[in-house]
């Protein structure tokens, strides 16, 4: 039994070991993204203006970068910003009615400063690029995706990354069953025989320092299906044990009439209203960001305080979302409420990133990605030694 169980452990982890090698090491890395992105592209977002107070609103910004091209629709505005910094707009591509397929824009992200109005740059998120102000949203996508294209309307990248992390989920279970070949050797499978060196430190540093951080990793693999596929896999199943409160975007179909259309509501309204709404329900912190997603029609108000726009130790901040034609509230985002399942599905990024734990949590999620890619240089060593041995038999 315990040698059935063995093979398939080698044989799952030959097929995720190279896959957990770039996700581990790229996790490490994007851990610290937004800081990491800051250092290395000033011009994207330090003002050139410097420190001198911003004249005019992130609202009116997003007004003259759509006035300067009609081409393109404001996607996301912050609207509270730190002192000296861009306002780091996020667009998207009008549809052209003479093709009817979207402009192609070659950008995504807008960097305008805040008190001339002048864009300083732009990019697009997520571009197969090691120029450095592609770098960290280069590695963010190769993180979960690898960069494989969408085709045929599916996320190939996102569903071969889920299903990758499913099979870790199976294989850590496999490996802490064989890590334990019997009761009295146990202290084996804790112990480093650093003084030995070569293979059989190798060898232990690929079990015991699997068993010591095991709840560790499959947390790890859990929230990357849950990331992934979780509409496919992971919501599904949880509903079965708890209900679960489905958002806007699944409750509404998307449609090219309202990629076509521009919102009745205005950022302003929308704004107002969703501010109103979170009065009435005690919220203390200021409407922080406003997105709209056109495909769907619908706005989404993220709530927090400009220390806090990331949330940094926590399960992440209020959103409210409207309807983009009549500011109804279609649903809300609210950190620690709704039923069982909600919560659980609501602590997955914050417990994959270390966020929730606030920095010492994003220390431990970086030293983890290092880990995970010893584990699988590891596993791959011994898997070369043990075939030279049959080979040379």
């Amino acid at each position: 039994m315990r040698g059935a169980l063995v093979v398939l452990h080698r044989w799952c982890g030959l097929f995720i070991a190279g896959f957990l090698f770039i996700a581990g090491l790229t996790g490490a890395v994007i851990t610290w993204s937004h800081e990491l992105d800051e250092w290395a592209n000033p011009q994207l977002f330090r003002a050139a203006s410097g420190t001198r107070q911003a004249t005019l609103s992130p609202l009116e910004l997003a007004r003259r970068a759509e006035a300067a091209d009609p081409r393109l629709r404001v996607s996301f505005v912050p609207l509270t910003l730190e002192p000296g910094h861009t306002a780091m707009l996020g667009v998207a591509a009008r549809i052209d009615p003479a093709t009817g397929a979207p402009y192609r824009l070659g950008f995504n992200q807008l960097a305008m400063d805040p008190a001339t109005g002048e864009i300083q740059g732009q990019r697009q998120w997520g571009r197969i690029s090691l120029s450095r102000e592609n770098l960290l949203p280069f590695l963010y996508k190769l993180h979960y995706t690898m960069h494989i294209p969408k085709g045929w309307g599916i996320e190939w990248g996102v569903w071969l990354m889920g299903m990758v992390s499913a099979v870790w989920i199976f294989d850590c279970f496999l490996a802490l069953w064989i890590s334990f070949p019997s009761a009295r050797a146990w202290r084996k499978s804790f112990s480093f025989r650093l003084r030995q060196g070569g293979a059989k430190l190798n060898f232990d540093i690929h079990r015991s320092g699997g068993v010591w951080v095991w709840g560790l990793l499959l947390m790890l693999a859990v929230t990357s299906v849950s990331l992934n596929l979780g509409t496919q896999i992971m919501r599904p199943l949880v509903s079965v044990f708890s209900p679960l409160t489905p958002s806007p975007f699944q409750l509404r179909q998307g449609s090219r009439e309202r990629e076509l259309a521009d919102p009745v509501l205005d950022r302003e309204h929308a704004i107002a209203r969703a501010e109103a709404e979170g009065r009435s329900r005690g919220w203390a912190a200021p409407a922080g960001s406003i997105f709209y997603a056109q495909r769907f029609g619908v706005y989404g108000v993220t709530f927090f305080t400009p220390e806090n726009d990331r949330d940094d130790d926590g399960m992440g901040n209020e959103v409210l979302y409207l309807d983009g034609d009549t500011g109804a509230i279609l649903g809300d985002k609210v950190p620690g409420q709704g039923s069982a399942g909600d919560v659980f599905m609501q602590a997955q990024l914050p417990l994959h990133s270390g966020r929730i734990l606030g920095t010492p949590g994003r220390v431990l999620m970086s030293f983890m990605g290092v880990f995970i890619a010893a584990l699988s240089v590891t596993g791959l060593l011994i898997w070369v030694r043990k075939r030279r041995a049959r080979a040379a038999t």
